[in-house]
Order: C-alpha cells, then structure tokens, then sequence
C-alpha cells in the first residue's frame, strides 16, 4: 500500500478537545497516508491543535459540513480517501480494512456504526437513522445499512464525480444517493462506535438535522426521478378528482343537472394539473437521465479504484 496515496479527510468544527487524538490515530493505523483538516471556523484550538499533531490542514468559512466536505473532495489528490469525523467516535483500527475494501473494487465504502456502549448511540438517533436509512432504500430501490454514518472510504473516480450540494449534514444521504443512481459497487464494514469523551459536544441536532435530512432526501428523489415523484403526485391529484365527480355524477344520472358548480371547477382544475404533473415529471426525466449521463462519463472517466494516478497497477 506503500505506493498509493491514501488521504485521510477530517472535518472539524470546535473539536480541540479530541482532533489531536484522531490525527496520530490515523497516521499510526496508516503510516503511509496523509491526514487533512479542514477547519469549519471554529471558535477554539483546533486548526493549531492539528498542525501540531501533523495533520495538513486548511480552513473553510462556510458553517456546514457539507461546505467542508466538499472542499475537501476539491483540494485534496488522492487515490483513495477516507473521511471520518474528528469526534474520535470512530476506530481507527479499521481504517486498514475500508481502504482494502476500495483497492478490492468498491467505489464506496461505509462504516456501518455498531455502538460499544449504551451512552455512545443515544436511542432516538438509532430510531431516527433506521428509519431515514430505510426510507432511502425504499425510495430508491437498493439497500443501505447506515445511511448517516460519517466514517467512508471513497475511490478517486467517486470523489471527482461527486456534485455535492449540501450544506450541514445532509451531505451522508448525498454521498449514499450518488453512489446508488451511478449503480457503483457500495460495501458495507462494521466498525465500533464509542461515545465522545467528556467535554466534547455533539453539533448534531436531533430533530433539526432529522428534517433537513429528510427533506434532501425528497428533493434527491424528485430531482433523479422525477417521472416517479411527479406521477404520483399526478395519480394523487387524479384520484383525488375521481372520488369528489362521483356525487356530481350520480346527480347528474339522476337529474340530468349539475347543481355544485364550484366543485365541478375544482374537478377539472385537478384534472389540468394532474395532466401537467404527469407531462413536467416526462420532461424533467429526460433533463434527469442527460445529467446522469455527465456524471456517468465523469465517473468512468477517471481510473478504478485499484489503479494509481499514473495509471500503473498499484502493490497492496
């Protein structure tokens, strides 16, 4: 593994308390890779902390995760990366296995979080991620196991392809979503995850964070398929017609009379817009699938995840 370049992505925000720690656990569990943190305008010793632990580091003024995240996808030349957050929840003595995993063939790598102990899960967030991974699975068709974890390995080809957007910590659910539309080979790897140590604060907001989570995930699945998102609300709307003409109808058998001509307007205002429904979600389907095809190229344009950047066949 001498020979690859395997960068190791730390976003922090105020942890000065534990970034020193995951800086020389990492650098011991991969002597040969580099670590980067990128500092999300914290209000503590963070960024000098780190360089002091030997960890290459940048800043990005941007509140957000996701900012972070995608700063880091953009400076950082590697062959393999491995981003995990700078809390020290996550083992570093797996890191190892995720990046053989990647040298193995997988774009994407995610560590599935097995809690330690009872304080390092709290319930509702174990609830709540269950529940967002299975709603993500179900709207688009394949298997996820922990859709929020921050611990994953990438290919290059993944990472220069990755057109993130978000900005807190939506950006899981964006990583999982791109890797699932591209049908890129994805694995999963349990690792341990262990409570903060004292004095560290989780930034994560249960319920704030869970709605915005929730609501990328709307907007990901109208924006890659919007024939599916765009029809059902177009079968909803004409079902919705349908069950409101019938007493018009059955009057109208009757008496040969339309006596509620507000709902009749109704009917057929639906009607309109569930014809449009249906003809916007065929449009933005054929935008979806030629920006699907750029990202493909994109994608495929760059060398696998077992090949060097100079194109050579790497020793593992």
């Amino acid at each position: 593994m001498s020979l690859l370049r395997v960068a190791v992505l730390v976003p922090c925000f105020n942890e000065a308390q534990t970034v020193e720690k995951v800086v020389a656990d990492f650098r011991h569990a991969l002597p040969h890779a580099v670590v980067h943190v990128f500092d999300n305008d914290s209000e503590d010793a963070t960024l000098l902390l780190a360089r002091r632990a030997g960890a290459r580091v940048g800043s990005v003024l941007s509140r957000g995760k996701g900012h972070v995240v995608r700063r880091l996808f953009a400076d950082v030349e590697a062959d393999v990366y491995l981003l995990v957050d700078g809390d020290d929840t996550y083992s570093a003595a797996h890191a190892a296995q995720l990046v053989q995993a990647v040298l193995d063939g997988h774009d994407m790598v995610v560590g599935a979080r097995e809690a330690v102990d009872a304080a390092a899960y709290r319930p509702g967030h174990v609830l709540g991620n269950k529940a967002l991974t299975w709603f993500l699975a179900w709207l688009f068709g394949r298997p996820c196991r922990d859709v929020l974890s921050g611990y994953r390995a990438f290919s290059r080809r993944f990472v220069k392809s990755f057109p993130g957007q978000a900005s807190g910590f939506e950006i899981e659910t964006e990583l999982t979503v791109h890797a699932l539309e591209l049908h890129m080979p994805v694995a999963d790897l349990v690792t341990p995850y262990r409570e903060r140590p004292d004095g560290s604060a989780s930034k994560l907001n249960t319920w704030r964070d869970g709605f915005r989570i929730l609501r990328t995930m709307f907007k990901l699945f109208a924006t890659e398929r919007p024939s599916t998102f765009y029809g059902a609300v177009g079968a909803a709307l004409l079902a919705l017609a349908t069950g409101l003409s019938i007493p018009l109808l059955v009057t109208y058998a009757q008496t040969g009379l339309v006596p509620r001509f507000p709902t009749a307007i109704l009917i057929a205002a639906l009607l309109v817009i569930s014809v449009l429904s249906l003809l916007v979600g065929l449009v933005l389907d054929s935008v979806a699938r030629g920006r699907r095809e750029v990202r493909t190229l994109a994608y495929l344009g760059l060398p696998g995840p077992s090949i060097s950047g100079s194109g050579a066949p790497t020793t593992t």
